[in-house]
């Protein structure tokens, strides 16, 4: 990413956190931020008209990867795309990564001049393993050219719908999403125990649970994320273990924590009732597959 391009991220995070400070008070009924001043985003904790004559002077450029193989891609593709083509971002110019292992699998969608749609054939789950594949997958691309096409970017699985706006309020350094159930449950969180275990958060630590089918940020800070995470899978063969993506990636989010979260709106699993503090659905994953 060139300096100009550094800049203008580093300037509308900046912007997005004092426009959202004030904005904080609104939602009494929820966590609005967090221990170390990370805004959490719900409906009515920030202003649209601002947020978009603000970022609609800045040029961006927004990425959004998903990767789609074997019977997940025949089963949702085409409605992820149609409804993040629709409701992703709107307004903005948004480059679409789809990762297939087949081209015949890519739905037809209507031109639009701020929509620009790459794929990228992979060779199915290259190791085994969905997770590896993925991030694998997406870390080679960032380094080879998605940090020198896009501000920011998100990666999510394909196994979701989008009802509403998904905008430019979701944008930040490194963005985490919370869990639907364990944000509402809170207790008995799942996080890795066992301390041999890369992914271990010991007993009595931890802060939230993060769910593992969306990540976003810097190009540069998704490929850290990416970094550790294929850190922690090698470091827990080594030791004959396995623990899953989403242990892993909470306990990178534990050792470093995100400037953003996103709260359960922005990906909530239809499996659910949504309670009083869920405004406004974003997203809505279609099935107890996730990432």
């Amino acid at each position: 990413m060139n300096f100009k391009r550094k800049i203008v991220v580093l300037v509308s995070c900046v912007f997005s956190f004092l426009l959202l400070e004030h904005r904080l008070r609104k939602r009494p009924d929820v966590v609005t931020i967090t221990d170390w001043l990370a805004p959490v985003i719900w409906e009515g904790t920030f202003n649209r008209q601002v947020l978009g004559r603000y970022y609609g002077r800045q040029n961006l450029t927004i990425g959004l990867a998903v990767l789609a193989t074997g019977r997940t891609a025949d089963q949702y593709l085409e409605m992820f795309m149609r409804s993040a083509n629709k409701h992703f971002m709107s307004g903005y110019r948004v480059v679409f990564y789809i990762m297939v292992d087949a081209l015949s699998r890519l739905p037809d969608l209507e031109p639009d001049p701020l929509r620009t749609f790459k794929v990228l054939p992979i060779k199915g789950d290259r190791w085994g393993d969905f997770h590896l594949t993925h991030m694998s997958s997406l870390a080679e691309h960032i380094l080879g050219h998605i940090e020198d096409e896009v501000d920011f970017l998100f990666s999510m699985t394909v196994n979701r719908v989008f009802q509403n706006d998904f905008g430019v309020e979701t944008l930040g350094a490194s963005v985490a999403q919370l869990h639907a159930w364990w944000y509402f449950k809170n207790k008995d969180i799942p996080y890795e125990r066992r301390p041999k275990s890369a992914a271990c958060i010991p007993f009595g630590q931890g802060d939230f649970y993060y769910d593992g089918s969306v990540i976003g940020g810097r190009p540069l800070e998704v490929l850290t994320l990416i970094e550790g995470y294929l850190q922690g899978v090698t470091h827990d063969h080594k030791n004959g273990l396995n623990s899953t993506y989403e242990r892993h990636l909470n306990k990178y989010f534990f050792t470093h924590k995100p400037t953003k979260l996103l709260s359960p709106e922005y990906s909530w699993n239809t499996a659910l009732r949504p309670p009083a503090q869920v405004w406004s659905v974003k997203a809505t994953r279609l099935s107890r597959w996730y990432f």
